[in-house]
């Protein structure tokens, strides 16, 4: 389970009260309230449909040592001084999860952390049946897991719908198996797309107001016309329990997954071979974006990737994948993720005041490649105030190297200081960092850039563009030239 306030809930413990709220006040005095449009008056037809492809996750894992712990700690001295060992408790622990199914041959979807370190797994059917299930592929990122069972008999099976089309407002189901109750519909609308919860790189969930609380992870959230259009994960709680915040994984992502864990047991994401930022106000106005400004900054293009193959180059910025439009960074990494590896994409950048478009053949991003710079040649002993900039530099030499844990792949110059009010501390820049690049050139001695300030003064600009290398990553910032 998930400690985060952002809950997940892989383990549910199975309970013996069941309480019901009636959620329905038919034929009340006065005009009946209008419906939202395609609202239902029931939603037991589509109730009754849907939860023979809704299954119980059941989970066993054998642990070495449980609660006791803290006890067995007092009394340990006490046993060995008595020459026994005190051996480890194996207990079992178990817990409750949802699925569903989605091939009659027994193919079933849940949540990668309902099933995590467990020992066996078990898939209960909407009848009870019960089957061990096989692990057939995980994905931690997107916390999406694919079993497998053997059934006597074809099953009822769900259908994918387009999560893409949900709008906010539309009605949703979520079915599942809430503290072990098994088989439990509860009705909501979509609150929200794309949320962030900083669960994982893909974050692009949906929110919902529909009931989901322990034991639901993994079930499905259904559309009225009975497709799954998301799979739910978690919620936000600060109790534990729902308070009218879930949220799903959207069916757009999971269908891909799912289906590369079904085809290779493993999940192969498109890989394109660049470190990117976002597109900041102050980056846009250096590189005459037109308004609105959105896309991905290329802050570096990795050696032997495949931007680097199709011509993409550092300091472009991306603003169109595959016809699709990029908002910004996340969205750019989800659109390649979800990208077949091997295929053509047309990537559409913005360079030198004008678009471009490049063909890129996207790799595997698990065979990523990283660039390694050349480290210039610097004078051990130059160094160079920078009042214009607000800051200090150094010859990147391996006295500093060492002093800043640079690694030896990364060339430039090093900020050596600071100064307090200064252009370079309005931008967070801070001792240690690298500055790679001028406008898009290298540099490899202070020297370098205070020529670069110099000609920013001469034609009368009033910032530089600079490539910062940080805990290993690059990023662009746009430094204002002061008085200094």
């Amino acid at each position: 389970m998930r400690t985060t306030r952002f809950l997940s809930f892989a383990s549910a413990p199975a309970v013996g009260v069941l309480a019901l709220l009636a959620a329905f006040a038919l034929g009340l005095a006065g005009p009946a309230a209008a419906q939202p449009r395609g609202a239902p008056i029931s939603f037991a037809d589509l109730a009754e449909q849907l939860l023979p492809t809704v299954v119980n996750i059941s989970t066993t894992q054998v642990v070495e040592r449980g609660d006791q712990q803290d006890f067995e700690e007092m009394f340990r001295e006490f046993f060995e001084r008595r020459g026994q060992g005190v051996p480890p408790p194996r207990r079992r622990a178990n817990s409750l999860g949802s699925g569903f199914i989605i091939d009659p041959e027994g193919y079933v979807v849940t949540n990668n952390h309902v099933i995590a370190e467990a020992d066996t797994v078990e898939v209960i059917l909407y009848d009870d049946t019960t089957y061990e299930a096989e692990v057939i592929g995980t994905d931690p990122e997107t916390d999406l897991a694919l079993l497998r069972i053997q059934p006597d008999s074809v099953l009822p099976s769900t259908t994918w719908g387009d999560s893409n089309a949900v709008r906010v407002g539309d009605w949703v189901l979520a079915v599942g198996n809430p503290f072990g109750l098994g088989g439990s519909v509860t009705a909501g609308i979509v609150s929200a797309r794309g949320r962030d919860i900083n669960a994982g790189p893909y974050d692009d969930f949906i929110q919902t107001d529909a009931a989901i609380n322990r034991g639901n992870s993994g079930g499905p959230m259904f559309n009225l016309d009975g497709e799954v259009i998301g799979v739910n994960t978690a919620i936000f709680s600060p109790s534990g329990g729902s308070i009218g915040i879930g949220f799903a994984v959207p069916s757009a992502m999971a269908q891909n997954v799912i289906g590369s864990l079904r085809r290779f047991g493993e999940v192969r994401r498109g890989w394109l071979g660049v470190r990117i930022q976002t597109v900041t106000e102050d980056l846009a106005v250096d590189l005459e974006l037109p308004a609105p400004a959105t896309g991905a900054f290329v802050a570096n293009v990795i050696e032997g990737g495949p931007a680097e193959a199709a011509g993409i180059e550092q300091g472009d910025v991306i603003i169109l994948f595959d016809g699709k439009s990029v908002p910004d960074t996340r969205g750019l990494v989800r659109m390649v993720a979800e990208t077949s590896v091997g295929r053509d994409v047309e990537v559409i950048v913005w360079r030198d005041g004008q678009q471009r478009s490049v063909q890129v053949n996207l790799g595997q991003r698990d065979a990523e490649i990283l660039a390694a710079v050349a480290p210039a040649e610097p004078d051990p002993q130059e160094t160079q105030d920078l009042p214009a900039l607000g800051l200090s530099l150094g010859a990147l030499t391996e006295e500093r190297r060492t002093e800043f844990s640079l690694e030896e792949g990364v060339g430039g110059v090093v900020v050596t200081d600071v100064t307090a009010g200064g252009s370079a501390e309005e931008k967070g820049l801070q001792p240690g960092d690298v500055i790679v690049e001028v406008d898009q050139e290298r540099v490899g001695s202070p020297g370098e850039v205070e020529s670069f300030v110099e000609q920013a003064r001469q034609s009368q600009r009033r910032s530089l563009t600079l490539l910062v290398y940080r805990g290993g990553e690059y990023q662009w910032i746009v430094l204002r030239i002061g008085q200094g």
